[in-house]
């Protein structure tokens, strides 16, 4: 993967201008796949405006001046993508990705450090000592324990990655739509419907309106309320 795409090309989750210039800095391989995440120079200088061009955030983040998840990066083309918490400490300001109802990932702005991160268990791994690995969807792992299941979602705090709160996946829990046409909805989770096929798991969600999407797609935010704020401000 080259290090610079054409900007007509780009994902439809880049809230980017695709005519403006012709070229756009990629993302690298890693823990968010590209159609759901943005390079971290695109989030400094296209969607938080604090640099003006490549080579400025290239400077900034060589600084150590931003913070993702906690931790210092300095790579521009590390993909950023739903649920991470980009640090501007200079600012005593964070930013919470997520998805807006077009799909597109925005930045909603969190007063002062944010220290703790909502995460979906994507998988377990049995590993060496007998010990059980969360795979996580930010691509990171925690140790748990068979109290924990896919798709249940824990707070973990950043950038220790200490469990802080288990939410499990069930019926009457808050769930985010990540995918699909009711993207950025958030209602509960009313039914999991258990396909006995290839196809995959649905589930019936209620809010607002009543509708049903794939299992996928739910990420669960919380029991009675959301642990994370939700219809804060967001950055265009």
């Amino acid at each position: 993967m080259g290090k610079h795409q054409k900007r007509i090309s780009v994902p439809k989750s880049w809230q980017i201008s695709k005519k403006s210039r012709k070229w756009i800095t990629s993302t690298r391989p890693g823990p968010h796949s590209k159609e759901q995440s943005v390079p971290l120079a695109v989030v400094l200088r296209d969607m938080l405006g604090i640099v003006d061009n490549r080579a400025e955030a290239k400077r900034v983040l060589s600084e150590g001046k931003v913070l993702v998840d906690g931790v210092v990066r300095k790579d521009v083309r590390l993909p950023v993508g739903i649920m991470d918490i980009i640090t501007i400490p200079s600012d005593n300001t964070s930013y919470r990705v997520l998805l807006d109802r077009m799909g597109r990932l925005s930045l909603q702005k969190i007063g002062g450090i944010e220290e703790k991160k909502l995460c979906r268990i994507d998988g377990k791994t049995c590993i060496k000592g007998g010990k059980l690995q969360l795979n996580l969807d930010d691509g990171s792992n925690v140790l748990g324990s068979n109290d924990y299941k896919r798709k249940d979602s824990i707070v973990i705090s950043i950038p220790g990655k200490e469990i802080l709160k288990h939410i499990e996946y069930k019926e009457g829990n808050l769930a985010l739509i990540v995918g699909g046409s009711h993207t950025g909805e958030v209602g509960k989770i009313a039914e999991i419907n258990t396909v006995l096929s290839s196809k995959k798991n649905t589930v019936s969600i209620s809010g607002k309106t009543d509708f049903e999407t794939i299992e996928d797609y739910v990420f669960v935010i919380g029991e009675d309320e959301p642990e994370i704020t939700m219809g804060g401000e967001l950055i265009d």
